[in-house]
């Protein structure tokens, strides 16, 4: 019972990163703002982090993900900088 609140947590934070990564993509399509593609890509890296994070604390805790997490945040906010930076640019 004590594991319940950070499983209902840690599933949320992979849910509501999932779902913004879909509706960018979404966006993107209808769009073709590529500003939303850069966005979606970062947020898909948010919800592999949340998935990591679900396996690490709640699924197998033998096993320290850590570098794992860090890389995947580290690659989602150099993606989103990237496209700043790329857009910018261009304009």
């Amino acid at each position: 019972m004590p594991d319940l609140f950070p499983t209902i947590v840690y599933s949320l934070c992979f849910l509501t990163s999932s779902l913004c990564a879909l509706l960018l993509v979404r966006n993107y399509r209808t769009s073709g703002a590529r500003l939303l593609l850069w966005s979606a890509l970062c947020f898909l890296l948010l919800a592999a982090n949340n998935l990591v994070v679900i396996f690490d604390m709640l699924i197998v805790r033998t096993v320290d993900f850590r570098v794992y997490r860090l890389a995947l945040s580290l690659a989602a906010v150099s993606v989103l900088l990237f496209g700043f930076i790329w857009d910018t640019e261009e304009e």
